[in-house]
């Protein structure tokens, strides 16, 4: 007794040879892998790690903890944006959390002398969004190496923050800016509220807008972009500058919540970005990936690292942990390994059945 394979018209070309009744019991029974896409992967993960943090701590699905977790990730997930929009170009943003912080710091000192929270915003984010015209002229024009460029700029920035700062960190008393980027709006915080816009904003004009779209084909190709005439040199510029204004939103944020300006505010953020990036599924060399998966791929760093708190890890093995989560994030996505693996198990199946019909031959000649 045989049976076709499902879904197959009898007598079409296309229905291939016979299976037997085990073949198609396993036909039946295996997992559509090849049907989740990388947001399926990425909620499997998010899952697991909820999963896996509630066994390791009984306090990691308290109502306060989840509160706790989405405020931290929010601020990543506005600099995961800011750097997805960078890499998505096939370049890097290593000067995010340095930006960040020096839009803590000039927040401060405006209000500290009497400005209004008005004028203190729109003066940090003008700042922070020149750092990103520079880190975009060094890249676009002096064709320095993104690397190169924001990693020098994550040094101009801190050291302009420690300037300004004058030496020690500045408190912020004003309450009108600590209930706008610290307070809550009917018992969900503003951070989460600033962060869920932004991940809207971002997510329409990287799909629907014409930026986005040249955005894509710049980092898939710069080439063929080039040479049908897309503005390759304004798109990255205007990346860097999207990508320093976000950073500066975000120090803005940082900055509600410590109710402080300090050059020391953001160190390790820019670690926390690109790993909300990469762990979001968008590659290294450019073109793919979107604004919803990097917030996805933030609240499970998030997640790690607030499981990591909860039971007593160090902050130096963490450092460790989180940088393994990288490298594995990396290999799943730029590096392909979800591809590779999928190919290796189907190279074993492809091996085993030759190897069963072989073994079925020789039985059948030496009986």
């Amino acid at each position: 007794m045989s049976v076709r394979s499902p879904g197959v018209a009898p007598g079409s070309q296309d229905a291939g040879p016979p299976l037997n009744e085990d073949e198609a019991k396993k036909t039946r029974w295996r997992l559509p892998t090849g049907k989740i896409g990388p947001q399926g992967y990425l909620i499997l993960v998010f899952v697991l790690v909820a999963v896996v943090g509630s066994l390791m701590s009984e306090f990691f699905l308290t109502g306060r903890n989840i509160e706790n977790i989405v405020v931290a990730a929010s601020v990543v997930a506005v600099l995961g944006i800011a750097q997805f929009i960078v890499v998505v170009t096939r370049g890097i943003d290593l000067s995010v959390g340095s930006v960040a912080a020096l839009s803590t710091v000039i927040t401060a000192v405006l209000l500290r002398q009497g400005q209004g929270v008005f004028v203190a915003v729109v003066v940090a984010l003008v700042a922070c969004a020149f750092a990103g015209l520079i880190n975009g002229v060094l890249v676009v024009y002096a064709r320095i190496a993104p690397f190169v460029a924001t990693l020098a700029m994550l040094s101009i920035a801190r050291g302009v923050a420690f300037l300004v700062q004058v030496g020690t960190l500045i408190v912020i008393s004003n309450t009108t800016f600590l209930n706008l980027f610290g307070g809550s709006t009917f018992t969900i915080p503003n951070v989460v509220l600033i962060a869920l816009v932004i991940t809207l904003i971002a997510a329409f004009v990287m799909r629907f807008s014409p930026l986005g779209r040249r955005l894509y084909a710049l980092g898939g190709n710069p080439e063929a972009a080039r040479l049908s005439g897309l503005p390759v040199n304004r798109d990255q510029l205007m990346a860097y500058i999207t990508s320093g204004l976000l950073a500066g939103v975000a120090g803005l944020m940082l900055a509600g919540r410590l109710s402080q300006g300090s050059s020391l505010v953001g160190q390790g953020y820019e670690l926390d970005s690109i790993a909300a990036t990469v762990v979001g599924g968008t590659s290294l060399f450019g073109g793919t990936g979107d604004p919803i998966s990097t917030v996805l791929g933030a609240l499970i760093i998030g997640m790690i690292g607030n499981i990591m708190n909860l039971v007593g890890i160090q902050s130096e093995p963490q450092l460790v942990i989180r940088g393994l989560v990288i490298v594995l994030a990396v290999f799943l996505t730029s590096g392909g390994g979800i591809q590779r693996i999928r190919s290796g198990l189907s190279s074993r199946r492809a091996n085993r059945g030759s190897t069963a019909q072989d073994v079925g031959v020789s039985e059948a000649s030496n009986v």
